[in-house]
């Protein structure tokens, strides 16, 4: 399944992020958030890769790091 551009803007604006505070919570350029709210970069299609889409899931599940699984208990 794919993101859409319309999708994407509509991540942004569910979690109150201006484009510059989406770009510093996913690690892009803003002009990148532009393009995949667009869903162009100069006449060509730009798709939302699929680690940008499993980045937006985790934040609206409000994750905003991942430091690796946990180390099981020893016993």
């Amino acid at each position: 399944m794919t993101m859409e551009a319309k999708d994407f803007k509509r991540w942004r604006k569910s979690l109150g992020m201006s484009q510059k505070d989406a770009a510093k919570a996913l690690g892009l350029k803003p002009r990148i958030i532009q393009y995949y709210e667009k869903g162009e970069r100069d006449g060509e299609s730009v798709k939302v890769p699929r680690s940008i889409r499993l980045a937006c899931y985790a934040l609206a599940h409000g994750i905003t790091d991942y430091h690796g699984p946990r180390p099981e208990a020893e016993g």
